[in-house]
């Protein structure tokens, strides 16, 4: 292909992710991680943080994925730090797909610990990816703080991030099982049973938390 073609080339792709039909910014991503190109990644990492739609979103990822992470990395750990929430979100889950652990630097407790439950998902699943060995206990210590947080889907998502973490986190689970807030108890319960029986589902073991502390707390009341 002649310079001149390639730049054409070049220059529909980046205008196709930014085109008005899904189905072009699809096809624009599929082709920039068909054909990686280091002029791709700036526009690549822009779209990740405005993409509505979830499935170009995901090619959006893939095509990171495809290109050096010598080259991704500084633009994705960047987004990090942008106001945006889908911004820091998909560069997380960008950053667990890349699995690179030289961005775990920019896992920060305040990513960890994020307002936005798909920013704090985002960044649970990236640190168990990244998270260097020996680190782990210190991890399981920050996600405990989020234990009881959200709906059924956020209290998954925590489980499957500290169960992954291993062993290391039974001590911690077995004292959240004895804080003060009952939903802190629950789930802390519960991600222990997942540990100790992950075929039980998480809906299985989450209502026999609920009766392990509804037993608990009417048996302080006698």
């Amino acid at each position: 292909m002649n310079p001149s073609q390639e730049a054409t080339d070049t220059a529909r792709m980046l205008r196709g992710l930014e085109h008005g039909d899904p189905s072009v910014r699809l096809r624009a991503a599929l082709a920039a991680g068909t054909t990686p190109d280091r002029q791709f990644i700036d526009k690549l990492v822009e779209r990740c943080a405005v993409e509505p739609e979830f499935y170009v979103r995901e090619m959006l990822t893939w095509a990171l994925t495809r290109h050096p992470g010598a080259l991704t990395l500084p633009g994705l750990v960047e987004e990090l730090r942008s106001g945006t929430a889908q911004a820091r979100s998909q560069a997380l889950h960008t950053l667990s797909k890349i699995g690179d652990r030289r961005a775990w630097p920019a896992i920060t407790r305040a990513l960890l610990t994020d307002a936005d439950d798909e920013v704090a998902r985002s960044a649970w699943r990236a640190a168990v990816v990244l998270v260097p060995d020996g680190d782990e206990p210190a991890l399981a210590e920050v996600l405990a703080t989020q234990l009881g947080r959200g709906g059924r889907e956020t209290q998954l998502s925590l489980s499957r991030a500290l169960i992954a973490l291993g062993e290391v986190i039974t001590p911690i689970l077995r004292a959240a099982a004895r804080d003060a807030d009952p939903g802190v108890r629950q789930h802390a319960i519960a991600t222990e049973r997942l540990l100790d029986d992950p075929d039980a589902g998480f809906e299985f073991a989450l209502d026999e938390a609920k009766r392990v502390v509804a037993l608990g707390e009417n048996d302080r009341k006698r």
